[in-house]
């Protein structure tokens, strides 16, 4: 119960569009709303909110039915959605399927931050890392020609599944949003772009996945070397 009342409030956290969008966690003991402004009030986050909360709250069949959308339509859903999803699966039993989605939602999020413009937003993915990963990692991780083989698979899906949602989920988790929320805007600021220019981000997302793959196959050779 504890797990899923965690899940629910984080879903809150991170993708609490709507009425607010952003929650400041002051000392645990208050939560200070902010709610961006201008061009960041425009982000579309609704599919990921609602089927978040489906897969954190919902009934069983409910969740059944999600996971089943997501799984043939996963070009529809933002990262956080396929980090959640992993956690429902892996926590259900099915370890191995969660930990590809939760791979397939770390790259998609790493792709997503790179082209991001904003750089103190890409923490969003450390954040989703820390609250999902340490369970799969050390599952994943026991066994190493397993996971040698799950990471190229993952990379090869992530070049192949479009997108289908607002890129652009990413930039919430931002400064640029949080002081747009609190009233305060630097010059010049409303003519910076959110991202990168589009025509940049077929290049952005092939380094984002071979710096993804080289980095794990140099970390399974550190790995190796010490046993």
């Amino acid at each position: 119960m504890l797990h899923i009342v965690r899940t629910i409030r984080y879903i809150a956290v991170f993708l609490g569009i709507g009425v607010l969008a952003i929650h400041l966690a002051v000392a645990d003991t208050k939560t200070v709303t902010v709610t961006p402004q201008d061009e960041f009030a425009k982000i579309d986050t609704r599919v990921a909110k609602k089927t978040m909360q489906i897969l954190a709250e919902g009934t069983a069949e409910e969740k059944q039915d999600v996971i089943a959308t997501i799984k043939s339509k996963p070009e529809n859903y933002a990262p956080p959605v396929l980090y959640v999803l992993s956690n429902v699966l892996f926590e259900s039993g099915d370890k191995d399927e969660g930990a590809f989605w939760y791979y397939a939602g770390q790259l998609r999020a790493r792709v997503d931050a790179n082209i991001c413009a904003d750089v103190s937003a890409r923490q969003a993915v450390g954040v989703l890392n820390l609250h999902y990963g340490a369970s799969i990692n050390q599952y994943t991780f026991q066994d190493t020609p397993k996971v040698e083989e799950l990471v190229p698979k993952v990379v090869d899906w992530e070049r192949q599944t479009p997108y289908n949602y607002d890129r652009r989920w990413i930039n919430l988790h931002g400064m640029r949003a949080m002081m747009s929320g609190l009233g305060a805007r630097s010059k010049g600021q409303s003519q910076t772009p959110l991202s990168y220019p589009k025509d940049q981000w077929n290049e952005i997302a092939e380094k984002t996945r071979a710096d993804y793959l080289s980095n794990f196959r140099k970390a399974m050779a550190q790995m190796k070397s010490k046993k």
